[in-house]
C-alpha cells in the first residue's frame, strides 16, 4: 500500500450525516495520503443540513458533498478501495457488496445525530459529538504506520479504532 494514495469509503445507512462527516475529516486530515470517498445503502438524497451547517462552521467547502448509493463504488470503473469502514450500527449489520481488490474494513459505529425529536441545539450537539468523535479516530488511522504493518496488525489496529473515544474533559 506505500507510496500510492489509499482510497477509502466510509458507510452509513443515509449518507447523510455521519459518512459525510468521515469524509470530510478525512480529506483534510489525511494529508494528501487518502481519498475519501462516502456512500449508503439506501441514501436520504441529500446531505443534513446540520452537517453542512457544522462543516462549514470549521472551514470546510461543502458544495461538492452529495448523498450517494453504495452502488456507486461497487461497479467495475469505481476507484478501488483500500479501505470500507462502516460508521452506523444499520450499515455496519448489511450484505455490502463484494468490493473490487478486497479492501481492509472495520465497524466505526457512532451515534445518530439526526433525531429530529430533539431541540436543533440538542441535535447539533449530537453533530458536535459525531464530529469529534471521528476525528478522534482519523487522527489514530491517519498516525498509523500503514506501510509497515502486516495485514493482521492492521487489521487488529482497524478494529480497535472503532472502540475508542476521545478524552472526556
Amino acid at each position: 500500500m506505500s507510496g500510492k494514495k489509499l482510497n477509502v469509503l466510509f458507510l452509513c445507512t443515509g449518507n447523510s450525516a455521519r459518512s459525510i462527516l468521515a469524509e470530510a475529516l478525512l480529506q483534510r486530515r489525511g494529508s494528501g495520503r487518502f481519498q475519501a470517498y462516502s456512500a449508503g445503502s439506501q441514501p436520504k438524497g441529500r446531505v443534513h443540513p446540520l452537517a453542512l451547517e457544522l462543516l462549514q462552521s470549521k472551514n470546510y467547502k461543502t458544495d461538492l458533498f452529495r448523498s450517494k448509493s453504495w452502488d456507486e463504488f461497487a461497479k467495475d470503473n469505481a476507484p478501488k478501495m483500500d479501505f470500507v469502514f462502516t460508521v452506523c450500527d444499520r450499515a455496519g449489520n448489511e450484505a455490502c457488496p463484494i468490493w473490487p481488490g478486497q479492501p481492509m474494513s472495520a465497524h466505526w459505529g457512532i451515534e445518530d445525530p439526526d433525531k429530529p425529536e430533539l431541540s436543533i441545539d440538542e441535535q447539533r450537539r449530537l453533530f458536535e459529538k459525531a464530529y469529534s468523535e471521528m476525528d478522534h479516530r482519523l487522527e489514530i488511522f491517519t498516525s498509523l504506520p500503514i506501510d509497515k504493518l502486516d495485514k493482521l496488525t492492521l487489521q487488529q489496529q482497524l478494529d480497535e479504532i472503532g472502540k475508542t473515544y476521545p478524552q472526556q474533559a
